[in-house]
């Protein structure tokens, strides 16, 4: 799967352009605030239908403009070719399509472009907050699996009208055990995806971090769920109480973590900054070779100014693996790496939401 062009109209600071980035690599390099991150941004949102930079989609907007479109020319390695369009309006609505049809629903859009993320912020993977951990689950796993996005979103909605209702009333009420079991059955359907992913992952991970550190270190994620699948709904039950004095609910699937172990130490707790930043090359590595097992294809890697965060050696060993995996690049100038990872490439350079092909 690779991407044949990207046309952007009133996108942030981006007022039209159209790039073909090339099956390999495509470097955009410019001054910071360009519009570099922009671009990958939107190719972000074709692939998601959101933004991994905010939530609120009037953001995407240029200034003064009422609308802003992004159409994406994508191609398997079939041959087949779809098209994405994406018109996102100034009040925050958003229309999107795939060769000329409405998707009315964005499980209908994920999976029809595989991408995986990396910039300088995943490299805080392991020492952000539960809620980044998730976060990362929940992206990846809605791009491999539609009825892990049906589950997520279900259970969400859920949990929503749940922490309405214990807004709303001053004891335990009837209505609560309708929306505990419906909590409890999607929330079951969640772990058990995120078991399954995180032991998958967790293999996938340990191969590539043992190969970076020459075999001296031996990484392993583990699902940590904030309580046991058979426990869901009578945990839920043993904590209305507690959760109407406080109007949320405090036991589920939104609380669960993920624990990185390196030579079985928390690499949270006790890992040098170097084992964190390896653990999460590792992870974002094994990312992409996960969706090639799941889809049968490499995913479209996005590098957002990433390469300047990394030393020489995991540089190395990023550049010297992503040959197969079509790759767009974001970096403040044109050095020894850069040449290197662009030698069967292209080039672009970007000035004030302008694109110019070197």
């Amino acid at each position: 799967m690779y991407i044949e062009s990207i046309e952007l109209k009133n996108y942030r600071n981006i007022s039209d352009i159209k790039i073909k980035p090339h099956k390999k690599t495509s470097v955009l390099f410019g001054n910071n605030a360009q519009g570099k991150t922009n671009i990958l941004e939107s190719v972000y949102y074709c692939a998601t239908g959101r933004s991994h930079r905010t939530n609120n989609d009037k953001e995407l907007v240029s200034f003064d403009k009422n609308e802003a479109f992004i159409k994406l020319m994508i191609r398997d390695d079939y041959g087949r070719i779809d098209r994405i369009d994406i018109n996102i309006r100034s009040n925050g609505r958003k229309g999107i399509g795939i060769n000329g049809i409405a998707v009315r629903r964005i499980g209908e859009l994920l999976g029809t472009l595989n991408v995986v993320m990396f910039c300088p912020e995943n490299l805080q993977l392991i020492k952000a907050g539960p809620g980044e951990r998730r976060r990362f689950i929940d992206m990846e796993m809605c791009q491999i699996d539609k009825l892990y996005y049906y589950n997520l979103k279900q259970y969400y909605k859920v949990l929503k009208q749940r922490n309405n209702l214990l807004k709303s009333i001053k004891k335990t009420d009837d209505t609560l055990d309708i929306w505990d079991m419906q909590l409890a059955e999607y929330g079951a359907g969640i772990m058990d995806q995120r078991t399954d992913f995180i032991e998958k992952i967790s293999d996938i991970a340990a191969d590539i971090h043992s190969k970076i550190t020459a075999g001296s270190e031996r990484l392993s994620l583990e699902y940590k769920p904030n309580v046991s699948r058979d426990a869901f709904y009578k945990k839920l039950v043993q904590s209305r109480e507690k959760d109407i004095y406080y109007g949320n609910t405090s036991i589920g699937v939104h609380k669960d973590d993920i624990v990185f172990y390196v030579n079985g130490i928390n690499a949270r707790e006790y890992g040098s900054q170097g084992q964190q930043r390896t653990a999460c090359l590792s992870t974002k590595m094994a990312e992409i070779e996960l969706i090639r097992q799941e889809k049968n294809h490499y995913p479209v890697l996005l590098l957002d100014d990433v390469l300047s965060e990394l030393d020489k050696k995991r540089q190395e060993y990023l550049i010297n693996n992503i040959a197969d995996v079509q790759t767009i690049v974001t970096s403040t100038g044109i050095d020894d790496n850069i040449k290197s990872i662009c030698r069967d490439g292209s080039i672009f350079y970007v000035e004030n939401g302008k694109v110019i092909k070197k």
